[in-house]
């Protein structure tokens, strides 16, 4: 136990922090840096990183808040580590301030007027569809999914349906799509309706109705195409 400070100056190194983060984003990469702004959501860990404690009573606190709103805070834990998602768009600071006690001895961890926060920046969102696939197993476009390029959307669900309003088919995974089957045999040569219902971090909703071509007949040849009668 610490009864003395005098224990403190015997102690060969004084307790220190070094807050680190591991990012995952929405298709599973992991990384401890971020560069640039990524998609939504995007999970992340943020540790504290103590060293020396000894018999240093330790005390943490981590804020989370949107950069340029430090009165907004969107979190406040007093765990030495923690966990949190980001599912808005935007730029946000993540800080935290330690504190080490022991006897009559206080460390403070960061410095007063030194704060030097964590930076994570959540892109806007993105959603496009294809007006029109070509299910005929020629590796080029025969699945009906969202354009490449989408980002930070939140929630995502879709669904086809024919002209008489059957649902032919639904997903709710954002990599997912249709290839164009109904009852395991490939639907008729036509148009279908898509449905999609999104949210992005920017809070931006995708209520997207559109009507979708099926072209099985469509080959994909030296980067053109041609149309051919089946």
């Amino acid at each position: 136990m610490c009864l003395m400070p005098l224990f403190v100056v015997a102690q060969d190194k004084l307790p220190s922090v070094s807050p680190s983060a591991l990012f995952v984003t929405p298709d599973g990469e992991e990384s401890t840096e971020l560069t640039e702004a990524v998609d939504a959501p995007l999970q992340a860990r943020f540790f504290a990183g103590s060293a020396d404690v000894g018999d240093y009573v330790a005390r943490y606190e981590w804020k989370i808040w949107e950069e340029g709103k430090t009165d907004e805070v969107l979190v406040h834990r007093f765990d030495e580590d923690i966990e949190y998602t980001f599912v808005r768009s935007g730029s946000f600071c993540v800080q935290l301030y330690a504190t080490f006690v022991c006897g009559n001895d206080t460390i403070t961890y960061p410095a007063e007027g030194e704060d030097n926060p964590i930076r994570v920046s959540i892109s806007e969102s993105k959603l496009e569809f294809p007006n029109a696939f070509s299910p005929n197993g020629d590796g080029y476009n025969d699945v009906l999914r969202a354009k490449d390029g989408y980002q930070s959307i939140v929630s995502f669900e879709a669904a086809v349906f024919n002209r008489w309003g059957t649902k032919i088919y639904s997903w709710t995974d954002l990599a997912g799509g249709w290839d164009g089957k109904w009852h395991g045999k490939y639907v008729k040569n036509g148009v279908y309706f898509l449905v999609v219902n999104a949210k992005g971090a920017d809070g931006k909703k995708y209520n997207l109705r559109k009507t979708i071509s099926v072209l099985t007949g469509y080959k994909q040849e030296n980067g053109g195409g041609s149309q051919t009668d089946e």
